[in-house]
């Protein structure tokens, strides 16, 4: 790989064997480097192919503000999460989490800490990635020396659940997570109980509303499985289940005018059923 440009000590525009340009990150790897010299394999930490310029540009502005060593946890921090969950996860994750660990260390030294209000709701609904996110707080503290608070983790829970999903980001993952909270309220005080948070039927539960909550932001309604004759048999079998999904659907209709099909009735009435046995 031979360097096009020189952005700082730490990070050049290069181009690969097939021509491709693409930005090559690597703790002193533009050192006293100039156009057209080569660049050893095992000096390159990280690198972006440059198939998008736009977001290119973006990190490339924000990467000549900060320190490599903010760039290299946040890197091991998603190898970690991807070995973790088995999958991989949005490219522009390095991006959006490198730009937050480094926030989050500047807040810490100025000792301006933020709190993270939804820190009980990611922790219920979130919690592989909320665990990532603590073991990305022992990362952080090893590496770097800063010992940031708990609530750090659930940012960054949120940081990789935004990077599982398709065409969202870290602001309607936060506002999903609050609906999610409401229609939980909604169960509990209808049925007056506490739910058994450690339960399978809760576990599945949680996993449905993530997936309802998600349809509800790209608009996608579940495929027509012609419910009604089933809907007819839970109203009577399960009457106060389907009042609760109906008082459901009534808060999804007054705040985002969207009324819900009889498939989602069904489902939210089915599994509303389990969880308050």
């Amino acid at each position: 790989m031979n360097i096009e440009k020189v952005i700082n000590n730490n990070i050049v525009i290069a181009k690969d064997a097939q021509g491709q340009e693409t930005i090559a990150i690597g703790k002193g790897i533009g050192f006293q480097k100039k156009k057209g010299d080569l660049i050893q394999p095992d000096a390159i930490e990280k690198t972006f192919v440059n198939t998008d310029a736009e977001n290119s540009n973006r990190l490339l502005k924000l990467l000549r503000n900060i320190p490599i060593e903010h760039v290299q946890i946040a890197n091991d921090i998603i190898n970690y999460a991807k070995t973790s969950l088995g999958q991989d996860l949005n490219e522009n994750l390095y991006i959006t989490l490198t730009d937050h660990i480094n926030f989050a260390i500047e807040r810490f030294e100025n000792g301006v800490p933020i709190q993270n209000a939804l820190l009980w709701e990611i922790k219920r609904f979130y919690n592989h990635e909320f665990l990532i996110g603590k073991e990305a707080l022992v990362m952080i503290h090893q590496k770097l020396g800063y010992q940031l608070p708990e609530d750090e983790a659930g940012f960054i829970a949120l940081h990789i659940v935004n990077a599982k999903l398709k065409n969202s980001n870290v602001e309607q993952i936060t506002e999903m997570t609050k609906i999610i909270q409401n229609i939980l309220k909604i169960v509990t005080y209808e049925f007056n109980i506490s739910l058994d948070e450690y339960s399978l039927d809760y576990e599945r539960f949680i996993t449905h509303l993530k997936f309802f909550v998600q349809r509800l932001f790209v608009g996608q309604k579940l495929e027509s499985k012609d419910a009604s004759d089933f809907i007819f048999i839970l109203k009577e079998k399960y009457r106060k289940e389907y009042q609760t999904a109906l008082k459901i659907s009534e808060y999804i209709e007054n705040d985002f005018n969207r009324r819900l099909e009889s498939d989602e009735l069904m489902y939210l009435t089915i599994h509303i059923n389990r969880i308050t046995k």
